[in-house]
């Protein structure tokens, strides 16, 4: 099966689900990863802020970070290989992306 990361910006907690106003974008991307997970697919998503090390020990990761800077953040990996920048993948994406059955996300 394959796996899926996701490289992120600094958030004041590792969901980045805090605060007065929560960004629906993260509630989707928490929510997809929550999912994945109960159905055994290997997810994770790693905060700069709580999770630096991730970031260090990633050496293309760490490159394009300084690179082109945090604003280059979320970067998503999947089995590893780089397969977006800049925005989260949607949900059809990440289907695509985990040759995952439709009936995961819309049962």
């Amino acid at each position: 099966m394959k796996t899926i990361k996701i490289y992120e910006t600094s958030m004041c907690c590792p969901t980045g689900l805090c605060g007065v106003s929560i960004d629906p974008e993260l509630l989707r991307i928490s929510t997809v990863f929550d999912m994945l997970k109960k159905n055994n697919v290997q997810a994770e998503r790693y905060n700069l802020s709580s999770a630096p090390m991730e970031f260090i020990k990633n050496n293309e990761i760490n490159k394009i970070v300084g690179d082109e800077g945090v604003g280059v953040l979320p970067i998503t990996l999947v089995d590893d290989e780089i397969v977006l920048k800049g925005r989260y993948p949607r949900n059809e994406e990440i289907m695509q992306l985990l040759n995952l059955p439709q009936e995961l996300f819309y049962s």
